[in-house]
């Protein structure tokens, strides 16, 4: 489309009229083209090179209404002002509907030359803007489309990572438990095979990732249910028989999820190893949302605090306990009333940002 001087194909089969247009528009900034029948015009556009079409309605051959339909049918076909001597008014409200810019009554003398001027540089104005309209569309859709694209790709890579990861750990946590089944000190075993259940815990999660829908978020129930699978079938399965788990389907971020998890391996083996002296007894991990916040408590019914020192307040099981529960922004409290051992842990449900959390940090 040429702005400067663009071109108007004029498809009118009385030849005075089109020289009269020709001279006209050609001295209001026009290349006038010309054409007497329909069909004639058609061969024309097909030839490209035409901005926009002046059309009369009544010729012989094809008449205006049925010219427009294939002017129209041509793609990127250029903007079509109907013309016409008859003053019915269904006429124009027929060619507006079938897709004419415009429409105008010619008179004999040409004086609606300077409106058909008017009217030609009113379509073209329109159809550049619907180009551009167009374009504008087109690119939002191939940005769009590429978007899609590159975000199926990442989901696809991040739950290959998962895969990988998942499997990794899980050879670690399998080699640690054939490690732990073939120790034979105890205090060695004790140790691979705390080691076996916090690689377990952070597996599990990347586990859970790869095998869902959703790679944002963990359903903690499941997750619970699937890490105390693990420690049954650890070294110390045959004293977790009564290991109970009571957890809400409650979604939550992968990072905190493994944080939970951790601190769900260390209290269950704490309780494993000093809440029933001379066998095995229940232990019950329970998980729910109270508000805006979460609760897990890890309860057993063994011998509390009959004995001298806890170990479960000591050495590194502590140590990770309080390390994991900093990172969930969790207060960790005894239960007093419990007649063995119930440790309490409240946390947000949603973790503060760190603009907030640092905002706290000054307040307090």
């Amino acid at each position: 489309m040429n702005a400067n001087t663009p071109t108007l194909l004029y498809i009118d089969d009385d030849a005075v009229l089109a020289r009269l247009v020709d001279r006209g528009l050609t001295r209001l900034g026009f290349k006038v083209l010309q054409a007497t029948s329909g069909e004639e015009g058609l061969a024309r556009i097909a030839e490209g090179g035409v901005d926009v079409v002046a059309l009369d309605q009544y010729m012989p051959g094809l008449d205006g209404l049925d010219t427009l339909q294939r002017i129209l049918a041509i793609p990127d076909a250029p903007p079509v002002v109907f013309v016409t001597a008859s003053q019915d008014s269904s006429i124009a409200v027929t060619a507006l509907k079938a897709g004419a810019a415009d429409y105008l009554v010619k008179d004999v003398q040409g004086e609606f030359i300077p409106l058909l001027q008017v009217a030609a540089s009113g379509a073209l104005k329109q159809a550049r803007l619907q180009k551009a309209r167009d374009e504008a569309e087109a690119e939002v859709h191939a940005s769009r489309d590429r978007f899609a694209a590159l975000a199926a790709e990442r989901e696809l890579l991040l739950r290959e990572v998962n895969h990988r990861v998942g499997n990794s750990l899980q050879i670690i946590a399998s080699l640690l438990h054939l490690q732990a089944n073939s120790a034979a000190q105890e205090d060695v075993k004790a140790a691979l095979t705390n080691a076996m259940g916090r690689v377990a815990a952070v597996a599990q999660v990347h586990r859970r990732l790869y095998t869902s829908h959703d790679l944002k978020n963990v359903l903690l129930n499941q997750y619970l249910e699937s890490l105390l699978d693990d420690l049954r079938r650890s070294a110390e399965g045959n004293r977790m028989s009564r290991l109970t788990l009571t957890s809400e389907p409650i979604e939550i971020d992968p990072d905190r999820a493994v944080a939970i998890g951790i601190i769900v391996n260390e209290l269950v083996m704490n309780a494993v190893k000093y809440a029933y002296p001379d066998g095995s007894g229940p232990i019950h991990v329970d998980l729910r949302a109270e508000g805006d916040e979460l609760v897990l408590s890890i309860a057993d019914d063994g011998v509390g605090d009959n004995g001298k020192s806890d170990p479960r307040s000591t050495g590194m099981g502590q140590r990770i306990v309080t390390a994991m529960a900093a990172k969930l922004e969790a207060d960790v409290a005894r239960d007093p009333v419990h007649s063995g051992t119930r440790i309490v842990l409240r946390f947000p449900r949603i973790k503060a940002s760190p603009a907030k959390s640092a905002s706290a940090a000054v307040a307090s």
